[in-house]
């Protein structure tokens, strides 16, 4: 079965202690829903860099990323179907990168 590397934009930082709460039992669910297809949780990523033959841009270009997970599905459409379930997807804050991840 293949992994499938999500790849996180956006989202929102909680704004409260109970806001925080809210969001960490929402990814909790999302994450105990998708229960053995996750490969690695992953985590949530600091300010990002971009870096080409130019030059290191330290904005992280236009959508830099916010997190990352690896999942295993049968296939694409399986892993955006997880994808699409994801907290920031459905409050509308973010949204999820999709890739397979490619073994060599």
């Amino acid at each position: 079965m293949p992994n499938y590397l999500l790849i996180y934009h956006g989202g929102k930082t909680p704004e409260s202690p109970e806001e925080g709460a809210e969001a960490m039992a929402a990814w909790g669910r999302w994450y105990e829903e998708l229960g053995a297809a996750t490969v690695e949780a992953g985590n949530p990523v600091m300010k990002s860099h971009t870096v080409s033959a130019e030059a290191v841009r330290e904005d992280g270009g236009s959508n830099p990323a916010s997190g990352y997970t690896i999942l295993a599905a049968d296939s694409h459409a399986a892993a955006c179907e997880m994808a699409a379930r994801n907290p920031i997807v459905l409050d509308g804050s973010g949204s999820v990168e999709v890739a397979e991840i490619h073994e060599i």
